[in-house]
């Protein structure tokens, strides 16, 4: 296990090396300083994840309207950090599609995954991907974007 940890460039390894490697405690960089860790205190116990209609941002003529929807966005990014969309105009087959894809990716082999990887020092996601025509092709999907 030390070789694999040894042979990758800082900061990471890819955690799925990790789980490979069969480790039973996880090393100390990996670990967060608790002051850094999020904070599971609820705010509320009866919370509900925001919902923006986008109908209203994508054919409001009203600028007002405009502006509210853009002001719900922007309050539920600062205050949940995410939010559900509806009434985006995106085709439910299109959505069934992607959703395949992104199952297909993740369940090919750590080699064909990591021509997507991020290089170090970035530490989230998969990063920019050059293309979604590499993804597809390499999950043998044929979603047309």
């Amino acid at each position: 296990m030390m070789n694999c940890l040894q042979s990758w460039p800082e900061p990471i390894v890819r955690v799925q090396s990790l789980s490979d490697s069969g480790i039973h405690v996880l090393p100390d960089r990996y670990i967060r300083h608790p002051s850094d860790r999020p904070s599971f205190t609820p705010i509320s116990t009866h919370a509900n994840i925001p919902v923006i209609d986008l109908h209203s941002l994508l054919a409001a003529r009203d600028a007002r309207l405009r502006q509210a929807t853009l002001d719900r966005i922007s309050g539920a990014c600062r205050e949940w950090g995410f939010f559900q969309v509806v009434n985006h105009g995106v085709r439910p087959e299109l959505m069934k599609s992607i959703r395949q894809l992104w199952r297909d990716f993740f369940h090919l082999p750590l080699e064909a995954k990591q021509v997507y990887a991020n290089s170090p020092p970035h530490m989230k996601g998969t990063g920019a991907v050059s293309g979604w025509r590499r993804v597809r092709s390499s999950t043998g999907a044929t979603t047309s974007f």
